[in-house]
């Protein structure tokens, strides 16, 4: 693999609109396609923003009218801005593309970054990002005053966490001691070049996610790393530590291409592909 190198494109005051940003990517992704560059991974905060991947549906949208921005990346609707580090690693992968490998690998990055704040993360299976896992269900506190049996949010298809206050809200699941998501992952691999990437949340306002079901998740919310430490943490303490992490885990991976697995099924060959599944957020 190339040297890995960064690219800070503004934070703060100088943070970048999600726009502007996006044409960024589209530009380094191209000059990666032609090997005019090494890899590249885009650093930055944005301006409050709703971004939705091709899976999103309309009843994960917000409620409001908030505007959206529709994407290309894989995944479902998750939000971006201030004291949120958002990293866009446009890379070269060999052919077939091993698009899980790529998350698992930025997982790892993002697992270990929270590890040096102090913080436990982890992987859920058939969930995508960077986990903080929360209590075994029984021993979690009952929602609305009726037993865990009886969460809506499992079974009842009609309910929607969006209409019914704190006690749902996806920034509180802390204190409901669910799971939550400390790190959302979301990619799209174009001409073996990757685009798009993760969102660490650092120290954000969490009640932005209230507003809509982030990555399409009902039974699980939100984290940050100053909401799990109960301190204050900033963009600039976590940006050399990210860094460090991927370098050390994207610059010394083993890349090898998808394995294709070619039998005889019937009159024609059947091809089984691993981890060719899309990225979600």
């Amino acid at each position: 693999m190339s040297e890995l190198r960064f690219v800070r494109l503004g934070f703060g005051e100088e943070s970048v609109d999600y726009q502007v940003a996006w044409d960024k990517q589209r530009e380094v992704h191209a000059a990666r396609f032609a090997d005019e560059i090494d890899d590249t991974c885009l650093l930055v905060e944005h301006p409050p923003v709703y971004t939705a991947g091709r899976r999103t549906q309309e009843n994960e949208r917000p409620l409001d009218g908030t505007p959206v921005v529709d994407v290309d990346r894989g995944g479902k609707i998750t939000w971006h801005g201030p004291g949120q580090l958002v990293g866009y690693p446009i890379m070269k992968l060999p052919r077939p593309v091993d698009v899980v490998a790529h998350v698992r690998r930025l997982e790892e990055a993002l697992i270990r970054t929270a590890a040096e704040f102090g913080v436990e993360t982890s992987r859920v299976e058939g969930r995508s990002g960077v986990w903080v896992l929360g209590d075994p269900v029984e021993q979690r506190p009952s929602i609305g005053g009726l037993s865990l049996d009886f969460d809506p949010r499992l079974t009842d298809e009609e309910f929607d966490p969006r209409l019914n206050g704190p006690e749902y809200a996806p920034s509180n699941a802390g204190q409901r001691r669910e799971d939550r998501k400390l790190a959302a992952i979301g990619i799209r691999v174009a001409k073996g070049v990757t685009m798009h990437g993760f969102a660490l949340n650092v120290n954000p306002d969490n009640t932005w996610f209230d507003r809509i079901i982030p990555c399409g998740i009902r039974d699980a919310g939100v984290a940050s790393l100053a909401g799990e430490l109960g301190r204050d943490v900033t963009i600039e303490e976590v940006l050399p530590v990210v860094e460090k992490h991927l370098r050390d885990v994207l610059e010394n991976a083993e890349l090898k291409p998808r394995t294709i697995e070619r039998g005889s099924a019937g009159e024609g060959a059947r091809e089984t592909e691993r981890a060719s599944a899309p990225a979600s957020v």
